[in-house]
């Protein structure tokens, strides 16, 4: 892809209506709910090896470390901190991916306007703090917004990245609700994160459901590893949900979470209800609420709504999550229900789910989870290998060599970018050049590369993209390092 053009499309048009979701097969044993702990601890490292007996290139988590985010922000712009959010100030550096999806950031004509000529405010605050991860992808739809990053080495090994957004404001023509979601390849495993602002108001629950399926029936992606939401190994899905308490009078459920009484208003609650009864939620699991419900206060306080509307509190901003049973659904689309045989083994363990109360920007607080994904075995063998000297005396010796992996499908648009270290995103480069591919099975290219203006780089990662820039990250990383001034060099093929 060229590095110049823009890699995201507008707004995708409504779709007609497919049909409804079936209901899978029950995955029995496959999920491990942890209580939540004082601190994540997930299992270390280990040796693992493919199906075929192929060694990993470089050891990677066994249990990759996913941290999930969702907020409704309520058009406010970012908080000075946002280090307790993100787990920064734990220290114990064990997440591999962030997740972040967030409702209500400010989509007014002048925001708007801005931010397609610049990275919306809530972006680049998360770009900044979490600069020792990579950035993934993202996906816009007006108020709605999912962003995804990873450690970097860990970025090779996420192939295959799509993204899709579905309106259902005004019967499906409005994008003030509906649903943005991110999937891609995990160590050879589909997984999609679904961010969703659905209906409001107590009455609405059928509605509620009724956009989830509609969001789920339009989300299609391209591939033959999954081609619809629920297609993935593992779904999570999450957002402002906004399911409510039902029956209960609002004195009776700020009694209830004054006394820290909430088996009570769960049972009233409104999506554990659906789970009973609806085909679409059937598989998806929930950790224990035992954090008071995030909404709805009065902004800039820990106070529960005080105005003349006087909101009945209750949990709108979820986390869930589901695998795909190990059998198919059904065969007869020749689409849905189509199975990887990667499925069978994979565990998901959930090791915080917990509010933020000490964030009173918003009239929701954000919710945070960490979970643990545990595959049967891991693809992590590197598409592309990058070999380059261990020292070089100048910056004129800068030179690598790339292998690419026969069945890598090359491209004329592919291109090697060369990044300081701690970059935020594919386009903040400092310079490229171009992949060249002389004939169709060339396997070994050597380009020697001028890092120009490298002078006011003390550090810099060096990284090449294939032909769709967020469609996959086929290399791997390789640590160099050069004489003096520019000690430290990083590279990858991404």
């Amino acid at each position: 892809m060229n590095p110049n053009a823009d890699s995201k499309s507008g707004q995708p048009a409504v779709p007609h209506r497919p049909r409804r979701p079936q209901r899978s097969p029950r995955v029995e044993s496959s999920v491990d709910i942890s209580e939540p702990k004082t601190e994540p601890v997930p299992p270390a490292d280990k040796e693992e090896s493919t199906p075929d007996g192929i060694a990993a290139s470089r050891p990677k988590p066994s249990r990759p470390a996913v941290h999930i985010i969702t907020w409704n922000v309520g058009s406010a712009e970012p908080p000075d901190d946002i280090t307790a959010l993100l787990g920064l100030n734990v220290g114990d550096g064990n997440t591999d991916m962030y997740i972040i999806g967030l409702q209500e950031v400010n989509s007014m004509i002048n925001k708007r306007l801005k931010d397609v000529l610049f990275t919306d405010q809530w972006s680049e605050v998360c770009m900044e703090r979490l600069s020792p991860f990579g950035y993934v992808t993202s996906q816009r739809m007006q108020g709605l917004l999912l962003l995804v990053f990873a450690k970097y080495f860990h970025l090779p090994f996420l192939r295959g990245v799509q993204t899709e957004a579905t309106r259902t404001g005004l019967g499906g023509y409005w994008g003030n609700k509906g649903g943005v979601s991110a999937r891609m390849s995990v160590f050879g495993h589909t997984v999609c994160f679904v961010n969703c602002h659905l209906p409001a108001h107590m009455e609405n629950s059928d509605q509620r459901m009724e956009d989830f399926e509609s969001i789920l029936q339009q989300q299609q992606f391209e591939g033959q590893a999954a081609t619809g939401v629920l297609d993935h190994d593992v779904v999570f899905w999450f957002g402002d949900l906004n399911f409510r308490i039902d029956d209960l009078e609002i004195q009776v459920v700020k009694s209830a979470i004054d006394n820290n009484k909430f088996s009570a208003l769960l049972e009233k609650d409104q999506l554990n209800m659906a789970k009973d009864s609806e085909t679409v939620l059937e598989g998806f699991h929930e950790g224990p609420l035992k954090f008071p419900p995030t909404y709805k206060f009065d902004v800039g306080t820990n106070t529960y709504d005080t105005s003349g509307k006087k909101r009945k509190p209750a949990w709108t901003d979820r986390i869930l999550w589901r695998l795909r049973a190990t059998a198919p659904a059904a065969q007869s689309s020749g689409k849905r229900g189509s199975f990887s045989g990667l499925t069978s083994g994979t565990k998901v363990t959930q090791h915080f789910y917990q509010s933020h109360m000490e964030y009173t920007i918003s009239d929701h607080k954000p919710v945070s989870s960490i979970f643990t994904l545990q595959f049967p075995y891991k693809l992590d063998i590197p598409l592309v290998t990058i070999i380059v000297e261990d020292e070089w005396n100048s910056v004129a010796e800068a030179k690598v060599i790339f292998k690419v992996a026969p069945k890598y499908s090359r491209s004329s648009w592919d291109w090697i970018g060369l990044y300081k270290v701690g970059f935020k995103h594919p386009k903040d480069y400092v310079g490229y050049v171009w992949a060249k591919q002389e004939e169709a099975d060339f396997l070994r290219q050597e380009h020697e590369v001028n890092p120009m203006r490298a002078e006011f780089c003390s550090r810099i990662f060096f990284v090449t993209f294939d032909k769709c820039l967020s469609n996959s990250f086929p290399g791997n990383l390789y640590r160099g390092r050069i004489a003096q001034r520019l000690r430290g060099l990083y590279f990858g093929l991404l």
